[in-house]
């Protein structure tokens, strides 16, 4: 198979062995793949993949038909359009997925959506819902919401009936931030509109001071990214006064049967809301397999609504 390798501190495409499903896999072949943080980051040597997923093929997500199953395999068969979250390996043009991490592709979504919509949506629900326990009536502030995470965020609290602040550094994209249903602020200006009961924040460190000045009483910060920096104060005297809660969160490296719970509840509780097109997949712009390096760097440049997608098989 072709594959995308990190080389010298590059992205290459590669000819690499096809992968072999075990018990209880799949093996996909990958039509779309979204590109992440994470994928930069390991291309530059700091995120390396956890043990079991491919040491050198990036993708954290992807989507695709299966094309054949392991033993013991209950949920799918040879031909299903499936998406999942994987540890590495995605942005190749076979993947192995164990079936508990698989979610069923619906047909609101196509295949190139779809390659962008596991990741992010899984993080945002995770965050919100499992570790913040949004309830409805709740103000939520999303930082970096023109992000993948970030839009995926500001579309399931609306739906679930909080009131949505949406802070993007790009003028340009609040426009089409405030058409899901948000308030679209320039990142100065998100605290004024507070308190908020929940922060989702991707962006890291520099954002602190900010997220806890702006916590309601009993607010909670879920902190998802690190991207601008993972060092900074706490004020614990402000914490306490707020009897507020901050959640540190990665998927990634997570154990396999807290990722196959988390795809349930996604599947259970985000993919009616995909096929009633109560929410969707924005994506920015979509790249073939031998554009990768194009692809990194139009992810590296900001200013976009969404995800940029690897077409694999296009």
């Amino acid at each position: 198979m072709r594959a995308v390798v990190v080389k010298a501190g590059s992205v290459v495409v590669r000819e690499r062995p096809d992968p072999v499903p075990g018990t209880g896999e799949l093996l996909v072949g990958v039509r779309a793949a979204g590109v992440n943080a994470a994928d930069l980051l390991q291309r530059a040597g700091l995120y390396p993949a956890p043990p079991g997923s491919p040491a050198d093929i990036p993708g954290l997500e992807l989507a695709g038909a299966v094309r054949a199953i392991g033993p013991g395999v209950e949920r799918f068969v040879v031909g299903d359009r499936v998406m999942a979250v994987v540890g590495g390996g995605a942005q190749a043009e076979l993947a192995v997925v164990h079936e508990r991490t698989a979610l069923p592709v619906p047909d609101a979504l196509d295949l190139v959506e779809a390659g962008g919509f596991p990741e992010a949506f899984t993080v945002a629900h995770d965050a919100l819902f499992t570790q913040c326990g949004l309830r409805p009536g709740e103000r939520v502030l999303v930082n970096g919401a023109a992000g993948g995470v970030g839009i995926a965020g500001v579309q399931l609290a609306l739906v679930a009936g909080a009131t949505v602040v949406a802070s993007v550094r790009a003028a340009h994209l609040r426009e089409a931030l405030e058409a899901f249903g948000a308030m679209a602020v320039d990142p100065a200006d998100a605290a004024a509109r507070g308190p908020y009961d929940v922060i989702l924040e991707p962006i890291g460190a520099p954002n602190l001071k900010t997220n806890l000045d702006s916590l309601a009483i009993g607010g909670r910060l879920a902190i998802i990214g690190i991207g601008a920096g993972a060092r900074g104060e706490l004020d614990l005297l402000q914490l306490m006064s707020r009897r507020a809660r901050i959640h540190g969160s990665t998927l990634r490296a997570r154990p396999f049967e807290d990722k196959a719970g988390a795809a349930r509840l996604v599947e259970r509780q985000v993919l009616p809301l995909v096929a009633a097109h109560r929410v969707r997949v924005p994506v920015e712009e979509v790249f073939a397999l031998d554009d990768v390096e194009a692809a990194y760097a139009r992810f590296a440049a900001g200013g976009k609504l969404g995800k940029i997608v690897l077409d694999i098989a296009g």
